[in-house]
């Protein structure tokens, strides 16, 4: 808002005090002068023959990432770019005092710059933000973005491990006697508003600049490579991993620290043989029961004496029952003898039956419209026959009774299809409900055995000894 203090201003002072406190008239204006006739595809330069030096930063802000099974390292990273544009210069007096302008890339000549060992998608991972452009046409590009760069991950030395992850920038297009890629901060990157990784500490983030030339072109290339060194922070594997380790390495060699004529000797490792021998035996039958869980009818066949075991008197023993079907020693001895009888039992009353009733009607109207004797010896009187031209006579009834057995057949074959899917899914579902209890059944009997194994062989061990002493 502009307020005239003095009242006797001439007509041209109030306009020229009007047109100053216009906001963003000098800036529309500057703007309007500099991209009306400006190229975007144009390399800004004074001359075709001058080099364009573009300055390169990275600003690390956080590693997401490692992932070492597909070797690659996730970052959140700031790019910096700093170029001169010929075409982006004015005079501050002349627009009012503007020195700097805010413009979209899109509008501008950009450097194409990109990541060349990018794991990404879309290649480019940058968020296309507002490039600052001053007076003198000296342009500044941050671009934040997520990037996904390819890293040898080197294990050797697995906790206590380094990993180097480079990250090399360079123009795709542009060799260096067109754009001349230096770099911004000899030291490297700037880490100073890194946040803290829970997994790595980062160790530097050098830079180093590059010239080289590919088989696809013989121009020299620039690229400026920014190597991530981090180190795997080894406190959490130490407490969980190696600790563990050692300790019960080093219990084990305390055995051969006592007497020779001592009980304990022998017992101590005894404990320590049934400790490994179970954990051993635990994952063999851990595999053994993901194996029964995950079995289908397709592609295993189950023996009658894993039914008879796992289905019947191992979960009759552990009080174990499944849904809607408790078992009991009675059942188990009926359902042997039962099994066969309530197979017929239950084909009596499926859809099968029904076709085959079916079945039975359409015979019979077959014969009636052949002609074909009935069970009363007599041909039916829907047929006509004349036995001097030794064949039967059709009439209009026996005929349209001979399109109905057509139609009546292709239901027939339907119904047997269906009946059969049906019949087939039932005993396919049956078959993978049956292994999947089997495969409970078992884990069960680990958990109860392994169970009374650990507490028997710790309580002899802590018996067997000849002092006990509980503070």
């Amino acid at each position: 808002m502009c307020i005239i203090l003095n009242g006797y201003k001439s007509r041209d002072h109030v306009q020229f005090d009007m047109e100053r406190c216009i906001p963003g008239q000098h800036e529309r204006r500057l703007l309007n002068d500099l991209l009306m006739s400006y190229n975007k595809l144009e390399r800004p330069t004074a001359n075709e023959s001058d080099v364009i030096i573009v300055k390169l930063g990275l600003t690390l802000q956080q590693i997401i990432n490692v992932d070492e099974k597909n070797q690659i390292l996730t970052t959140n990273v700031w790019l910096n770019f700093e170029w001169l544009d010929y075409n982006l210069r004015w005079n501050k007096s002349d627009y009012g005092g503007v020195a700097d302008l805010r413009i979209p890339p899109k509008f501008l000549w950009t450097p194409d710059v990109l990541m060349y060992n990018s794991a990404d998608e879309g290649f480019s991972s940058t968020y296309p933000t507002n490039v600052v452009v001053t007076s003198s046409g000296m342009c500044t590009y941050i671009p934040p973005g997520i990037f996904l760069s390819t890293c040898r991950i080197d294990i050797t030395w697995y906790p206590f491990d380094d990993q180097k992850c480079n990250m090399k920038f360079g123009s795709w297009t542009y060799d260096s006697s067109k754009i001349d890629l230096q770099l911004q901060n000899e030291d490297g990157g700037d880490i100073s508003g890194y946040i803290t990784n829970g997994e790595w500490d980062l160790i530097s983030v050098p830079a180093k600049r590059n010239t080289l030339s590919y088989s696809c072109c013989p121009e020299i290339y620039v690229d400026v490579t920014f190597q991530i060194h981090i180190r795997r922070r080894t406190l959490y594997y130490f407490s969980n991993l190696i600790m563990p380790c050692v300790l019960i390495s080093s219990m084990a060699l305390l055995g051969f620290t006592l007497p020779p004529d001592s009980g304990e000797k022998l017992t101590l490792a005894t404990y320590f043989n049934c400790i490994m021998f179970m954990v051993a035996s635990s994952v063999v039958l851990t595999v053994v029961v993901l194996n029964y869980h995950h079995r289908t009818p397709t592609t295993h066949a189950m023996p009658n004496w894993i039914r008879c075991l796992l289905l019947q008197w191992l979960p009759w023993i552990l009080r174990m029952n499944r849904p809607g079907k408790k078992i009991t020693r009675k059942t188990i001895m009926m359902n042997n003898k039962m099994r066969e009888l309530e197979l017929k039992e239950r084909s009596s009353k499926s859809l099968l039956a029904n076709v085959l009733d079916i079945d039975d009607d359409i015979r019979q109207i077959q014969a009636m419209g052949t002609g074909t004797p009935s069970h009363n010896g007599g041909y039916p009187r829907l047929v006509g026959r004349s036995y001097e031209e030794g064949g039967p006579i059709m009439t209009p009834h026996s005929s349209f009774c001979f399109n109905n057995t057509r139609e009546l057949q292709s239901i027939l074959r339907e119904l047997r299809y269906i009946t059969c899917q049906m019949r087939n899914e039932e005993e396919i579902l049956e078959i993978v409900v049956d292994w999947k209890f089997a495969a409970m059944v078992v884990d069960r009997f680990c958990l109860i055995t392994f169970t009374l194994y650990t507490v028997v062989a710790t309580v002899v061990v802590i018996l067997s000894a000849p002092h006990v002493l509980i503070s």
